[in-house]
C-alpha cells in the first residue's frame, strides 16, 4: 500500500494557479531479489522451459491428477495420471522477446489438480515462483527440485504433496540439456523448495512533501518576444506539483527506485525528476555478513535535488542527450514505513505540529564557498563567439537565473586558440581564472564525512577504521536514517578492527583477493548518503549565451573536512580532468582544481593554490572613428563604457570597491593579448587571400571599384602590393590567381549589385551585360621560418610571459598582476594600450589597420581586502554583486543596458598567477590498432590517429585503405609548459587522449582508445615497449565460393577473392561460371609480404598464386608473436562486370590467427587423422583387445539396429542380448562439435561472408551474403635468409570439380521438442531438403508428442558443392496448412566428403557380408585403407597372402592383435576385410555413430527448439553403387491377450455391519490394464462375507499390444473425444486389481489393490497361508529355495497361485487380503485358436468357469428380505432365539398366573362343605369333546390341567384357603374371571 501525505502550503505557485499538488507511486528498477540480471536495454530472445518429472505424496484417495502450468499469459497442461504418485516426465516451454528486467517480472503458476473432483474442489496444491528467481539460481536452472504444493485457500494446512520440477531460463546460443539426475535427489528435504508467503505483510509508506526550493522561474511563452516581467525585475515561478511514481506492493520491494517528478501546467510538464533508491534507504539484513539486522524503508526529513532538462535562450535544450543535467530545484521529503493497518487515506494535509518537528530536525544552514581554479581548457571546437566556463551549485553561481545574486561564477572570455594540429585551446598560460561561489546550504558535514571515510577506504583497499570510527561514534544522528546507517556503519568498522588483527590468510594472493573484494562489497554498500540535501556541482561550456557541454561532479566528492584528509572529499583540492560532453560528444577537456567547504573553514584555502590570488576590477573604454577622429560620446550600439561582450558599465571612476575591500593602486590600462592572438597562431603555413574588384556602369567599361581590394566578406584591405610578410616568415610564392571554382578564364566572377555601393549578392563565372561589379582571386602561400624558438616561443613573446629558456628572451618579463607604469591614467600609451577592430563584434587585434572603425582599451585595478580576513578573501565579494548605481542625467545608457537607468558595479575579476611553468615531454608509441569499423557504406579507412596531451597534440601518418593500421610510429611531444607543482602533476598527471579517425572527410572518431603501445614513426621504439616481432610465411587455400547474392539486381558473373594482412593484398583468379562449379580454378597461394620494419616500405601490390603443386619462395613477413597484437585477414570478394566495374559482394574478418598457426613440415598434410599410426604398433594395439575380446560364447540370433541402439544408449532391457558385440556411437552434439573431429573442418573451413558497409545499429546483425570456404597456415621460418624455406603445406588436394552424390539420411527420433499445440504438444513430421529437391510428407506425422520415434530413411541424390546443404526440418502438422515450423538443422555435406576424418560414412565394428549390419560403403575395408593412405599421403598397405597381416605406417598389425579366436557373429567376412577394418577403426576415424543435432527457428534465433538423432551417408557416384540402407523402421507391437481368472479371495479387510452386529463386507474385484481404465472389468458380488472370503470362478479378458523388445505395452488411444489423432504411450505391462466392497446407497469402500507387472511377476504362493507382502522362508530344510523371486509372464505363459493385496495407511503398506489368480497369456492368434468369453460368458472355456460354490446366505438382502432373515439371524443364533422364545412363554405363563390369582379385601369365609360338582350351564350345552378334544365319557387332560391350576391358585391365595363350589363363580374376583376366560374355559 502507498500512503502519501503532502503539504501544499510550501509550494510556490505562479499567479492565478493554485498550489495543485498530483502524487502517484511506483517502484522501476531491477529486482533486489535478482540483481545478478544484467541491466540490457535491448530485448532479446529467451526460453523458459517447466519439465513437470513427478509427484510424490499426493492427498486425496483414488486422485486422477492433472498438472497445469501457467507461464505468464501461456497455460499448459500435462496429461491425466492415476494414484498419488504419478508419473509425468513432460515439458513446456515458452518464449519472450523482452528484457531481461522485464523477463524476471514473469510469473510461473504451478498448480496440481484432481480431475475427478468437481471444479471449485477440484485444487490439490499449487506454487508460485518468478522467473527472476530462476534467473538468480546457477546456470539460470533449478534442476531436480522438489515443490512443496500449498493449498491456495488453506495456506495454514501445510503441504498438501510434492512435484517434481526442473526449471531453466535459456538464452539464445545456449543448449537445453538436463543435467543427469544428482545422487541424493529423490531426497525430498534435501532439494525441497519452500513457496514464498501467500499472504504478505502489509506495510503502509508514508511520503511527506512540506516544501519546495530553487524552483525554475516561469518560461516565456515566446522565445522571440521579451518577457514581461513583475514589479521587481523578477519572473514568476512556475505552478508546480510533485509526482511520485511507485510500482509493486510488497516489501522487500520488486524494483529498487522510486522516480520522483516535478511537474507545472495542464499537460503535467516534467521540470526535474529525482530517484530514491530503495537499496539506500532500506536494508534486508544481507548486506552485512552478521551485521545488524535490516530496515524499513525511511528517508529524511531532508531535501532532495532534482535535476531536468534545461533550455538555452535559443529554446532548445542544452544537452539533448541527457535529460537530467541541469539543477531544476529542491524538495523537502519525508518517507517512513510502518507495517501498522492501514486507515484507507490516499492523501491528507500534514499536521503544523509535524512541519515544526521537521524544522527542527533539518541541519543549521551555513555558507558554503566554492572555488574552482582552471588550469587549462583544451580540445575546444573552433567557435566565432566568445567562450567562457561557469561554475555553480544549486541556483548560486548560475549565471541564467536572476533570483540569486551574481558572482564570480565564470571565467573571463576568450577566443579558442589552434593548436596547430586539430584543436583549440584558451591560452590562459601563467594567469589561471578563478571562480569563487558563495551559497547557503544545510550543514550536512556529518553525513559527509562518513560518506569520504568510506569512500576513501574502498578507493585504496586500506582500513581507515583508526579515523572513521571516532568520527561516527561522536555523530549525533537526527533521522530514523542516521541512526540506522550510524548504526550499520560503526558494527562494520568494528568488524573490520578485529579482522585487521588477524594474521593474513595462508593461501596468498588467491586467498586474499576473495577476502578483500567480500570487505569491498560490505563498505560500498554503505559508502551512499542520499539525505545529503547539497546538489551537485556543475561545470558549463558557454558559447556566447549558449550552454554547449556540462559536466556534473558529485558535492561531497569536492568538501573539505577540518577531520582530516581521510574525511575530505577524493577530488577535494586536487587537481583533476573533466570531459565536457553533450549528444554523446566530447566538447571540451577541462583541467580544474575544485575546493568545497564553510567559509568559516576556508583560511588555509589560499596556501592550497598552487599560485597566487589576484582580483581586479575590469571595465572596458569604447570609442568610435567619426569622420577621421576618435570619440566616445553618442556611439551607435555601444556605449561609453562597458564590459567585454559590450553591456553597459560604469566609468572607471565611479566604479567602487566592495565592502569590506579597498584599491591597491591606481587604474592601470594594459591590452587583453589573450584575446588578441592571432588567428595565424602555431600555424605552419598560411595560405593569404586578397581580393581584386573592379566596377562599371550599364554598358561602360570595367575599372577599379571604389573599394579596389577587399577580404571575402567585402571588408577593405590593403593592396597586394603592400601585404607585407610578417616577422618570422618567408614567402614561398608569388601572388597568383585563383583559377579552381566557378570563374571564367582570366579568375573573374561577375555579379550585379542591388543597391548603389552594396556588393552583389551573388556571383556568377560567366559575364552578361546587366553585370555591374566583378572580382577575382589572388593568392599567396608564407610558411613559418624555422628557428631557435618555436611555436609555442613566439604566442610566449606574445604574451609577455616569463618562461625559463636556456637563452634568455628579446621581452621585458611581464610580472603577474596586469598593472603596468607606463599604462597609467597620466601617461596612456595611445598606440599600444588600444585594441582595434573593423566593427563592433568583429575580433580585435592589438595593431591599428586601415579600415578599423572601432577601438577599445581594457582598465584594470587591483584590490584588497581592508583587514586581514579570518576566512579565504575571495569569499568575501558578495559586496559588489546585485550593486545598482542611477545614471546621472545628460547620460544615456546604451540600448540593452536595463531599460530603466540602472547600472551594475562590475564583477570582479580573480586570477591566479604563476611565476615560472614546468617543462616535461611526452612520448606516444603508436605500434597499430585492430578491427576498426568503417562508416557509413564505406568497406576501408584512411585511419589517423590524434593524441592530445593538454594545449598540444600531434598526428600519426595515414595509412590508406586499410582497418587494421599498424603505424609503428613514436610521437614526442616536447617542453610541454605545466604550471604548478611538479609533484602534483606526477600524483596527478594530465590525460592522454588518443582519437583515431578517418582521414577522409574525418566524419568523427573511429575508435576511442586507451593508451595501448604504439610503435614507430620518425624515432624507433624502444625494444622493451614494442611487441615482440618473429619472421613468418602465411599460405592460402582457397577453395571456393558458396551461396554468393549480389548487391544489385545484377547477377554475380565471375567473382574474385582478395586476403589483406599487414597492408598486403592477394587477388586469386576469379571463378569462371559460378553456377557450374563454384571453385577457384587454382587453390593455394602465397601472400607476397615484406619486412614492415623498413622506414617509408611499400608493399608489394597483387599477389603471386601458386599452382595446387607448385613451387614458390616465401616470402616472409614479421608479425607479434603475442597473438592478441596479430592483425586478422580481411577477406573482400570483388565481383567482375562490365566496362572494368569491380563491385563488392561481401567480406569478413578473420580474427584470432593462433588457431592457424603450425610448425613447418617436411612433406604431407598438418596434423590429421592419420598421425597417431606412426606410433601405433601391436603394443597400442594390445590396448584395443581387451575391449574386442569381450564376447559372449553362445551364438544367438542378431537383433535389429535398435537393439544396437538401445545398447548405445544405455538401456539394456530393449536391447537384444549379445549386441554390445556389435555397439554403435551415440554422440550427445553435432558430428562438428566432436572435438576429435576438428569440426571436420580439417582440409577446408568456411568463413561467413557480410554485407559490406560500416558499424550495423545497436541490436542489429550483420547481414550474411555467403561463405568461403579456405583455409590458412601461418608458421615461423628461419631468420637466417640462406636457410632454405620449408616445403608448402597444401600440396595434395582433392580434384575440385563437382561430382554426383547419393544421400542417405536416417532421421531415428527426435525429443525436447519445442510444443506448438495449447496441450503442450506437437504433430511433428520430418522434411528433408537438398538443393532443389524436398522429400517428406506432411500426412506422415506423429500425433500428439514432444518424443517422437520417426525411423524414416530418405535418399537423395545431389551435385556437391552445388548441393552441399541438407536441410532438416521438422514441422507440426495443423489441420489447415500451413504447418508451423518447429525447428531445423543444416548439414554442410561437402565438409564431410572433404574431411580426413571419413565423415561421409561411419566404419562400424564388425564387418557383415550379410544380415542387419551387412557392409554398406561402397569401398571394402581394404580399398577404403588404400585410398586414405593414399589422402594421408602414406604408402599404400601391403596385405599378407592370408589376409591375417598388414603392414601401414612403418608398423605391421596381425588380425590376431584384435580378435582373440574365430568371430562368434554371423556372416564375418574374409579375414583381409576385417582386418582393414581394424587398422582403419584405429585411425580415429568417424565411427558408425548417431549424432544429436540441435534444431533453430528463424523467427526465435539462437533459441534451441529441440534435438534430433540422425546421421547421414554420402555416397559419391564415381566410387560405384553402394550397399543395402539400414532397416530403422520402428518396431511394430504385437498383439497379446491377457487372461485373468479371479478364483477366491482370503482374509479380506471387512468394512460392514449387518443386524446382528457381525462385521461383513460385500466383495468384489476390479481389474484393468495399466493406461488401459476404460477396458476395466469387474466381477460380479459376493454378498455377505462374514470372514473375508469370497469365491468368483470369474475371467477378466485384457487384448493389449505389447512390445518385446523394449518390454513396454504401445496404448493408442484418443485423449478426448474431439481429439483428431490417437496418442501413442508406452507403460509397462501391469496388471491392477483392486478389491472392493459393494455398498447400495453410499461410495463402494476400498479395500485393497494388487499390481503385478507381467514382466516382473512376483512368485505367488500356493497356499493362503503362504502368502504375505514378503515371501516367507521355508520352514522345512530339505524343500530348499522355492524359484526366483520374479518371473516373466511373456516366458512362462500361465501362472497361477496366491497374491496379497495392500492397503495404504499411514505412510505404510499393510496386508489387506489375498487373491487367487491364475493368469494365462496368449498371442492373438492363440487367442484366436482358444476362444474364451468375459466373466462366465460364453464361449466358457480353457477353462471352463463353473458358478461358485457359496453360502446360501450370499444374496442380496433387498431380494428376500425375510430369506436375509433366515441366514441371518436364525442359523447363526437358532439356539438362542427357541431358548429365548421359552424363557417368554415362562415368563408370559407367571405372569398370567399372577394376574388370574383372586385378590380380595372382604374378611375370610367360613368353611362350609363344597356341593358335588357339576357342570356349568356353558359346559353343559357343549358337545362332549367339543372343547377338550376327546370323545364323551373320557376325562380331558385340559380341564384336569384347569383344576389343578385353580386349586393351586386357592392354595397359594394369601387369606387363606377357602372351598367353592365348582358350578359358581360369584366368590371369584374379575382378575380371576378374566384370566379364566383367556384360558378358554369361558
Amino acid at each position: 500500500m502507498l500512503r502519501l501525505l503532502v503539504a501544499s502550503a510550501h509550494i510556490p505557485a505562479a499567479t492565478g494557479a493554485g498550489p495543485g499538488v498530483h502524487v502517484s507511486a511506483r517502484f522501476r528498477g531491477v529486482p533486489r531479489s535478482t540483481r545478478v540480471v544484467p541491466a540490457e536495454r535491448n530485448p532479446t530472445w529467451n526460453e523458459v522451459r517447466v519439465r513437470v518429472i513427478e509427484g510424490h505424496q499426493l492427498q486425496g484417495d483414488d486422485i486422477k491428477p492433472v498438472v497445469t502450468v501457467l507461464i505468464g499469459e501461456h497455460r499448459f497442461r500435462t496429461r491425466i495420471r492415476a494414484g498419488n504418485n504419478p508419473y509425468y516426465n513432460e515439458v513446456f516451454s515458452q518464449h519472450f522477446h523482452q528484457t531481461p528486467i522485464q523477463l524476471a517480472a514473469v510469473p510461473i503458476h504451478i498448480q496440481v489438480l484432481n480431475s475427478r473432483a468437481v471444479r471449485a474442489e477440484a485444487t490439490i496444491g499449487a506454487f508460485k515462483l518468478d522467473v527472476g528467481t530462476i534467473y538468480n539460481a546457477p546456470g539460470r536452472r533449478l534442476s531436480w527440485k522438489w515443490l512443496s504444493l500449498q493449498h491456495p485457500r488453506r495456506p495454514e494446512a501445510g503441504s498438501c504433496g510434492y512435484l517434481r520440477v526442473s526449471l531453466a531460463v535459456l538464452r539464445a546460443g545456449e543448449t537445453a540439456a538436463e543435467p543427469e539426475e544428482p545422487a541424493g535427489s529423490k531426497e525430498v528435504e534435501a532439494n525441497l523448495l519452500q513457496p514464498s508467503p501467500l499472504t504478505p505483510c502489509v506495510a503502509t509508506l508514508q511520503l511527506h512533501v512540506y516544501r519546495a526550493e530553487d524552483l525554475p522561474q516561469e518560461e516565456p511563452t515566446r522565445s522571440h518576444l521579451p518577457s514581461v516581467l513583475p514589479a521587481g525585475g523578477k519572473r514568476g515561478f512556475v505552478a508546480a506539483a510533485v509526482r511520485a511514481s511507485f510500482a509493486g506492493r510488497t516489501l522487500p520491494p520488486v524494483c529498487d527506485a522510486i522516480e520522483l517528478a516535478i511537474v507545472s501546467g495542464s499537460h503535467a510538464k516534467v521540470l526535474g525528476t529525482a530517484t530514491l533508491h530503495l537499496s539506500q534507504i532500506s536494508s534486508a539484513g544481507a548486506e552485512l555478513q552478521g551485521g545488524v539486522s535490516g530496515f524499513l524503508p525511511c528517508f529524511g526529513p531532508s531535501f532532495l535535488p532534482f535535476y531536468g532538462p534545461r533550455l538555452d535562450p535559443a529554446r532548445t535544450p542544452s544537452t539533448p542527450s541527457d535529460t537530467r543535467v541541469a539543477y531544476r530545484g529542491r524538495v523537502l521529503l519525508e518517507l517512513s514505513t510502518h507495517t501498522r493497518s492501514p486507515d484507507g487515506r490516499q492523501q491528507d494535509t500534514i499536521a503544523s505540529e509535524d512541519v515544526a518537528r521537521v524544522q527542527r530536525l533539518l541541519p543549521r544552514r551555513r555558507r558554503f564557498g566554492l572555488c574552482g581554479v582552471f588550469y587549462s581548457a583544451t580540445m575546444l571546437a573552433p567557435a566565432p563567439e566568445l567562450l567562457r566556463f561557469e561554475l555553480s551549485i544549486g541556483n548560486y553561481g548560475d549565471t541564467g537565473d536572476p533570483t540569486c545574486r551574481p558572482a564570480a561564477s565564470t571565467t573571463p572570455h576568450g577566443h579558442p586558440l589552434f593548436d596547430g594540429n586539430r584543436y583549440h585551446y584558451l591560452p590562459w598560460y601563467d594567469a589561471k581564472p578563478v571562480v569563487a561561489v558563495t551559497s547557503i546550504w544545510e550543514d550536512a558535514g556529518h553525513r559527509w564525512d562518513a560518506v569520504n571515510l568510506l569512500q576513501n577506504m574502498a578507493q585504496r583497499l586500506v582500513s581507515t577504521h583508526g579515523v572513521a570510527l571516532p568520527v561516527l561514534e561522536a555523530q549525533i544522528p537526527k533521522t530514523p536514517l542516521d541512526v540506522e546507517l550510524r548504526a550499520a556503519r560503526l558494527h562494520l568498522l568494528r568488524l573490520m578492527a578485529a579482522a585487521a588483527t588477524t594474521s593474513p590468510p595462508h593461501g596468498g594472493w588467491a586467498a586474499l583477493l576473495p577476502q578483500a573484494e567480500a570487505w569491498l562489497g560490505r563498505v560500498a554498500a554503505l559508502a551512499a548518503e542520499p539525505q545529503a540535501g547539497v546538489p551537485d556541482v556543475l561545470l558549463w561550456l558557454l558559447s556566447g549565451p549558449r550552454r554547449v557541454a556540462c559536466a556534473r561532479v558529485p558535492a561531497h566528492c569536492l568538501v573539505f573536512s577540518p577531520r582530516g584528509r581521510a574525511a575530505c572529499g577524493r577530488l577535494c583540492g586536487r587537481t583533476q580532468t573533466l570531459f565536457l560532453g553533450a549528444s554523446g560528444h566530447i566538447h571540451a577537456q577541462l583541467r580544474v582544481r575544485l575546493w568545497l567547504g564553510r567559509v568559516a573553514e576556508s583560511r588555509d584555502l589560499p596556501r592550497c593554490l598552487e599560485g597566487t590570488l589576484h582580483i581586479y576590477a575590469e571595465t572596458y573604454e569604447n570609442q568610435t572613428k567619426l569622420l577621421g577622429k576618435w570619440s566616445g560620446r553618442g556611439l551607435p550600439g555601444r556605449p561609453g563604457f562597458s564590459d567585454i561582450t559590450g553591456k553597459a558599465g560604469l566609468p572607471r571612476h565611479r566604479i567602487r570597491p566592495p565592502k569590506g575591500w579597498r584599491w591597491d593602486g591606481p587604474w592601470a590600462v594594459e591590452p587583453q593579448r589573450r584575446l588578441l592572438l592571432d588567428a595565424e597562431a602555431n600555424l605552419g603555413e598560411v595560405l593569404e587571400e586578397v581580393y581584386e574588384n573592379e566596377s562599371r556602369q550599364p554598358g561602360g567599361d570595367w575599372g577599379p571599384a571604389a573599394v579596389a581590394n577587399t577580404d571575402a566578406a567585402g571588408a577593405a584591405v590593403p593592396p597586394k602590393e603592400e601585404v607585407a610578410c610578417p616577422q618570422g616568415w618567408h614567402v614561398t610564392d608569388s601572388w597568383r590567381v585563383d583559377m579552381a571554382g566557378a570563374v571564367d578564364e582570366a579568375g573573374w566572377e561577375y555579379g550585379a549589385s542591388t543597391a548603389p555601393g552594396s556588393p552583389p549578392l551573388a556571383w556568377h563565372p560567366a559575364e552578361k551585360t546587366y553585370h555591374t561589379h566583378r572580382r577575382r582571386r589572388w593568392l599567396r602561400t608564407r610558411r613559418r621560418e624555422p628557428g631557435t624558438q618555436g611555436q609555442e616561443q613566439d604566442v610566449a613573446t606574445f604574451l609577455q610571459l616569463c618562461l625559463e629558456h636556456p637563452h634568455p628572451l628579446p621581452v621585458p618579463p611581464s610580472p603577474a598582476c596586469l598593472v603596468s607604469p607606463q599604462h597609467s591614467p597620466e601617461a596612456p600609451a595611445a598606440d599600444e594600450a588600444w585594441e582595434y577592430a573593423t566593427l563592433w563584434g568583429c575580433r580585435f587585434h592589438l595593431r591599428p589597420r586601415a579600415g578599423d572603425l572601432c577601438r577599445r582599451r581594457c582598465w584594470h585595478r587591483r584590490m584588497v581586502p581592508s583587514q586581514p580576513p579570518s576566512v579565504a578573501p575571495l569569499f568575501l565579494l558578495e559586496g559588489s554583486p546585485g550593486t545598482e548605481v542611477a545614471v546621472p542625467e545628460g547620460e544615456q545608457p546604451a540600448s540593452g543596458a536595463g531599460g530603466r537607468g540602472r547600472l551594475q558595479q562590475p564583477m570582479p575579476l580573480i586570477l591566479c598567477t604563476f611565476q615560472r611553468p614546468s617543462y616535461f615531454q611526452l612520448r606516444c608509441y603508436l605500434f597499430q590498432a585492430l578491427e576498426l569499423a568503417p562508416h557509413g557504406t564505406k568497406t576501408t579507412a584512411d585511419p589517423i590517429a590524434h593524441v592530445s596531451f593538454v594545449h598540444v597534440s600531434q598526428s600519426t601518418r595515414v595509412l590508406a585503405r586499410t582497418l587494421d593500421p599498424r603505424w609503428d610510429q613514436a610521437l614526442l611531444f616536447h617542453r610541454v609548459l605545466l604550471y604548478g607543482d611538479p609533484r602534483g602533476v606526477r600524483d596527478e598527471p594530465p590525460a592522454v587522449v588518443v582519437e583515431v579517425f578517418d582521414k577522409e572527410g574525418e566524419e568523427g572518431a573511429l575508435a576511442q582508445l586507451s593508451t595501448p603501445p604504439w610503435r614507430d614513426g620518425t624515432f624507433s621504439v624502444p625494444l622493451g615497449i614494442r611487441p615482440l616481432l618473429r619472421l613468418v610465411a602465411l599460405e592460402v587455400l582457397a577453395w571456393g565460393l558458396r551461396g554468393l547474392r549480389g548487391r544489385s539486381p545484377l547477377p554475380v558473373r565471375a567473382p574474385s577473392l582478395e586476403v589483406q594482412c599487414g597492408g598486403q593484398v592477394l587477388r586469386t583468379p576469379p571463378i569462371a561460371d559460378l553456377a557450374a562449379n563454384p571453385n577457384f580454378p587454382i587453390n593455394a597461394f602465397l601472400l607476397p609480404l615484406v619486412r614492415a620494419w623498413g622506414r617509408g616500405g611499400g608493399s608489394i601490390p597483387g599477389g603471386v598464386a601458386g599452382g595446387t603443386r607448385g613451387d614458390g619462395e616465401v616470402c616472409p613477413q614479421h608479425l607479434p608473436a603475442e597473438e592478441e597484437y596479430v592483425p586478422p585477414l580481411r577477406l573482400r570478394v570483388l565481383d567482375t562486370q562490365g566496362f572494368g566495374y569491380r563491385p563488392e559482394l561481401g567480406q569478413a574478418c578473420v580474427r584470432g590467427l593462433g588457431r592457424f598457426c603450425c610448425q613447418p613440415h617436411g612433406g604431407g598434410q598438418p596434423h590429421g587423422p592419420g598421425a597417431p599410426l606412426a606410433s601405433l604398433g601391436p603394443a597400442t594395439a594390445w590396448d584395443r583387445i581387451a575391449q574386442a575380446a569381450e564376447r559372449e560364447e553362445e551364438d544367438e540370433d542378431e537383433g535389429d539396429w535398435w537393439s544396437k541402439f538401445y545398447a548405445a544408449m544405455g538401456d539394456t532391457a530393449k536391447s537384444h542380448r549379445g549386441t554390445h558385440r556389435d555397439s554403435l556411437k551415440v554422440y550427445s552434439c553435432e558430428l562438428e562439435a566432436v572435438p576429435e573431429f576438428e569440426g571436420l573442418q580439417d582440409f577446408c573451413q568456411t568463413f561467413p561472408l557480410y554485407q559490406p558497409g560500416g558499424p550495423l545499429g545497436a541490436g542489429e546483425d550483420p547481414v550474411p551474403v555467403g561463405e568461403f570456404k579456405g583455409l590458412f597456415r601461418l608458421y615461423p621460418l628461419p631468420e637466417d635468409p640462406g636457410v632454405p624455406p620449408p616445403p608448402r603445406h597444401f600440396q595434395e588436394l582433392p580434384p575440385s570439380q563437382p561430382q554426383q552424390c547419393l544421400v542417405r539420411v536416417y532421421i531415428v527420433r527426435a525429443f525436447d521438442l519445442s510444443p506448438r499445440d495449447r496441450n503442450g504438444l506437437c504433430d511433428p513430421y520430418v522434411r528433408v531438403s537438398l538443393g532443389a529437391k524436398t522429400l517428406g510428407q506432411r500426412d506422415q506425422y506423429v500425433p500428439n508428442t514432444v518424443e517422437p520415434v520417426f525411423g524414416r530413411m530418405f535418399e537423395v541424390t545431389g551435385t556437391i558443392p552445388l548441393d552441399k546443404d541438407l536441410r532438416v526440418s521438422l514441422l507440426d502438422y495443423d489441420l489447415l496448412p500451413p504447418d508451423q515450423e518447429i525447428g531445423s538443422t543444416t548439414i554442410d555435406l561437402e565438409n564431410r566428403l572433404l574431411s580426413r576424418f571419413r565423415a561421409h560414412c561411419g566404419l562400424p565394428r564388425l564387418y557383415r557380408t550379410a544380415g542387419p549390419g551387412r557392409w554398406r560403403d561402397q569401398l571394402s575395408p581394404s580399398r577404403a585403407l588404400e585410398h586414405f593412405a593414399r589422402t594421408q599421403g602414406l604408402p599404400a598397405p601391403e596385405f599378407s597372402a592370408d589376409g591375417t597381416a598388414v603392414t601401414f605406417g612403418c608398423s605391421t598389425f596381425l588380425l590376431s592383435h584384435f580378435e582373440s579366436g574365430p568371430p562368434a557373429h554371423r556372416h564375418p567376412g574374409a579375414p583381409r576385410e576385417r582386418l582393414a577394418l581394424h587398422v582403419l577403426r584405429a585411425c580415429h576415424l568417424v565411427p558408425e555413430h548417431l549424432e544429436t543435432r540441435t534444431l533453430y527457428n528463424s523467427t526465435q534465433p539462437g533459441l534451441e527448439q529441440g534435438k534430433v538423432q540422425m546421421w547421414v551417408d554420402v555416397f559419391p557416384a564415381s566410387l560405384g553403387p553402394p550397399g543395402p540402407p539400414v532397416d530403422i523402421t520402428p518396431r511394430k507391437p504385437q498383439r497379446y491377450e491377457l487372461r485373468c481368472v479371479v478364483w477366491n479371495t482370503r482374509d479380506v479387510d471387512l468394512r460392514d455391519t449387518n443386524v446382528a452386529g457381525q462385521r461383513m463386507s460385500d466383495i468384489y474385484v476390479t481389474g484393468w490394464l495399466d493406461g488401459l481404465e476404460e477396458q476395466r472389468q469387474r466381477t460380479d458380488v459376493h454378498y455377505r462375507s462374514l470372514q473375508g472370503d469370497g469365491s468368483f470362478n470369474w475371467r477378466f479378458v485384457f487384448p493389449f499390444e505389447y512390445l518385446a523388445a523394449e518390454r513396454l505395452c504401445v496404448l493408442p488411444r484418443k485423449e478426448h473425444f474431439w481429439s483428431l489423432d490417437e496418442t501413442v504411450q508406452k507403460l509397462p505391462p501391469k496388471l491392477i486389481l483392486q478389491v472392493w466392497d459393494n455398498d447400495m446407497f453410499t461410495a463402494d469402500d476400498f479395500l485393497g489393490v494388487l499390481e503385478l507387472e507381467l514382466s516382473r511377476l512376483p512368485q505367488p504362493a500356493r497356499r493362503p497361508e503362504d502368502c504375505a507382502l514378503t515371501p516367507r522362508a521355508s520352514r522345512w530344510p530339505w524343500q530348499g529355495a522355492r524359484g526366483p523371486p520374479h518371473l516373466s509372464l511373456f516366458r512362462q505363459k500361465q501362472v497361477k497361485g496366491w497374491w496379497p493385496c495392500t492397503v495404504q495407511e499411514g505412510g505404510k503398506r499393510r496386508l489387506s487380503g489375498k487373491l487367487e489368480l491364475s493368469l494365462e497369456l496368449l498371442k492373438a492368434k492363440e487367442a484366436e485358436e482358444r476362444p474364451a468369453g468375459k466373466g462366465r460368458e460364453e464361449p466358457n472355456m480353457y477353462p471352463a468357469l463353473q458358478p461358485p460354490l457359496r453360502p446360501e446366505g450370499s444374496f442380496l438382502w433387498l431380494q428376500a428380505p425375510l430369506r436375509s432373515l433366515r441366514y441371518g439371524l436364525w442359523r447363526r443364533h437358532r439356539c438362542r432365539i427357541v431358548l429365548g422364545l421359552a424363557l417368554l412363554l415362562l415368563l408370559a405363563l407367571i405372569l398370567t398366573f399372577i394376574y388370574a390369582a383372586p385378590v380380595s379385601a372382604a374378611p375370610p369365609p367360613r368353611s362350609i362343605p363344597l356341593p358335588a360338582p357339576r357342570a356349568p350351564p356353558e359346559l353343559s350345552s357343549l358337545p362332549p369333546a367339543g372343547l377338550l378334544g376327546h370323545e364323551a365319557g373320557e376325562p380331558s387332560p385340559r380341564l384336569a390341567s384347569f383344576q389343578r391350576c385353580k386349586q393351586a391358585l386357592i392354595w397359594g391365595h394369601p387369606q387363606g384357603t377357602r372351598t367353592l363350589g365348582v358350578g359358581s363363580t360369584k366368590g371369584l374376583p374379575p382378575p380371576q374371571s378374566h384370566l379364566f376366560n383367556k384360558t378358554g374355559l369361558k
